[in-house]
């Protein structure tokens, strides 16, 4: 499935204090609140202005971004260059699309570049960078179109036989220096599964979404094997213990269609995850209403999904009103 193209600027707010701090694309918005953590003045200040340090036509910088404190990570999904892992040669152009991701950091109100990440087997056409998320000093990258056939964590990463299957690469921070931790992939890779179109992260705990996932299993930990619901989707929950990650739950909607895409959005708060699925097809309305017809073609559906102990379960289905 070719990745699709943003056509609004990506946004980001964060209140932190008496700040809150808007990004909207390439550009860096504060605003006081009252002394009291009340309403907003309504003031809004640009505070910067950024851009990639190798900036080239067509990169897309800003597809993605994700702020945490005094850190703002942006994804260039369609950036060109073939340098590989923290801070390499970005001057040539060779593999087009590959993608790239740019850390910022704030001291004293000045934001300054402070990191060039690229995948550690950058690939054309990968799209590095089309999803991010930050959670202190650990980064999470998704590449949906990167295209090994390698299953699980750290596995073989130099084939490129799967195309669109997709991967995630976690990097983390120590003081000022970057270094990847992670690579992941799905226990069920398949080639144009998208896994790394969507990802979040709390703690030590991560999921990834894979929007074009193709097997007819419902819930959790269900028949990975088939593929008789091509875009169904589906979520992949990993945890991590010390520096060691390893996947702890592969989720499906509880009314698993093809061409859903679960997983297209996902968001993570402690035990409680959080998945879209933009093109779910049921009338239901509200709460736990009826999932079983799909005369509301694209109409879309969220679920939630909570952990107890290292066991998910389902806890709503929630509809539009």
């Amino acid at each position: 499935m070719d990745m699709e193209v943003p056509m609004t600027f990506p946004s980001q707010l964060r209140r932190l204090g008496t700040f809150s701090f808007l990004f909207l694309g390439a550009v860096a918005f504060t605003g006081c609140t009252t002394s009291g953590g009340g309403e907003s003045s309504g003031i809004l200040t640009q505070e910067a202005y950024l851009k990639a340090s190798n900036t080239g036509a067509g990169d897309f910088f800003s597809t993605a971004i994700a702020f945490d404190g005094d850190t703002l990570v942006v994804g260039a999904p369609f950036e060109d260059s073939n340098a590989t892992g923290v801070n390499g040669d970005q001057a040539n152009n060779s593999a087009s699309a590959a993608g790239a991701v740019y850390v910022f950091v704030r001291t004293n109100g000045v934001w300054a570049q402070q990191a060039y990440l690229k995948a550690s087997n950058t690939g054309a056409g990968d799209n590095f960078g089309s999803s991010v998320a930050l959670n202190g000093d650990t980064l999470v990258i998704g590449a949906p179109e990167e295209a090994s056939n390698a299953v699980g964590v750290n596995n073989d990463q130099t084939n490129n036989s799967a195309s669109g299957s997709g991967a995630v690469y976690v990097f983390t921070r120590s003081g000022t220096t970057w270094s990847q931790q992670a690579y992941l992939k799905a226990s069920n890779t398949g080639a144009g599964d998208q896994f790394g179109h969507s990802v979040a992260i709390d703690g030590n705990t991560l999921v990834v979404g894979a929007t074009e996932e193709a097997s007819n299993a419902i819930g959790i930990n269900g028949d990975e094997t088939n593929n008789s619901a091509s875009g169904s989707g589906a979520v992949y929950v990993f945890t991590r213990s010390g520096t060691t990650w390893s996947q702890e739950a592969y989720l499906k909607a509880s009314n698993t269609e093809a061409g859903d895409n679960f997983g297209r959005s996902v968001a993570l708060s402690s035990n409680t995850v959080i998945v879209g699925a933009s093109l779910e097809d049921s009338n239901a309305i509200g709460v736990n209403g009826n999932q079983a017809d799909n005369s509301a073609s694209g109409s879309g559906a969220v679920y939630v999904f909570t952990r107890s102990g290292t066991t998910w379960t389902q806890q709503a289905y929630l509809k539009a009103s």
